[in-house]
């Protein structure tokens, strides 16, 4: 979803940092290999990923939907040297691809795997983060929240993605669409809560950037 007119979009993209080429060939495979690469970060908001983390310099990440790996390696640009990224997919079927690009990167040892629900996973993870990354299943985004809220070190940041939902936020509302439902219950809650500052970008398909107070 491109929110500017397309000569705008094309222009910001190209005056933007270009991806690494190890993220260039890990986009090229999915779209190759994998079913849905949509789901893909992509070139520009891997580096919009990229330039937060860098931001932040985290020491902990975690990331609620691995995918491919694509946006860990982005992530993974800005963390410590000691830092550690933890990242959640249900898809065990991706894990071979996500380790092969995350050995070329030389992150390996700084990313540890979980697959499996993330609701069940979280509340495990004995650790407190300064970044989260929440782009996995919509109808559960109000259930990370409140799963990882507790968890984020004051001044940690909270992203979260496909919050706009190709525009679906603003159309009327198809009783049985769950997803549109909950991210617009989601989107409420974000800007409601007095714990998080928050601002959405309209970049892509929308993403939120909050703030832990």
């Amino acid at each position: 979803m491109h929110f500017l007119p397309e000569n705008i979009d094309n222009y910001v993209v190209r005056h933007s940092q270009q991806e690494p080429k190890i993220l260039q060939e890990l986009s090229k495979e999915t779209w190759q290999k994998v079913l849905n690469p949509r789901m893909l970060s992509g070139a520009f908001q891997g580096r919009i990923l990229s330039m937060i983390s860098k931001l932040v310099q985290p020491k902990t990440v975690l990331e609620i939907g691995t995918y491919t790996g694509y946006s860990a390696l982005c992530f993974a640009e800005g963390l410590q040297p000691e830092g550690k990224i933890i990242t959640i997919d249900k898809n065990e079927e991706l894990a071979t691809l996500q380790n092969k690009y995350f050995e070329k990167s030389g992150y390996r040892n700084q990313i540890e795997q979980f697959v499996g629900d993330a609701t069940q996973i979280i509340p495990k993870l004995n650790t407190t983060f300064d970044l989260v990354f929440i782009d996995a299943d919509k109808s559960n985004y109000i259930n990370y929240f409140h799963l990882i809220i507790d968890k984020i070190n004051p001044g940690g940041i909270i992203l979260s993605d496909n919050v706009l939902w190709s525009g679906k936020v603003v159309e009327k509302l198809d009783s049985k669409d769950t997803d549109t439902k909950v991210l617009l219950e989601y989107n409420n809650l974000l800007n409601a809560d007095n714990r998080i500052e928050t601002v959405l970008l309209p970049i892509r398909d929308g993403l939120t950037v909050s703030r832990v107070i």
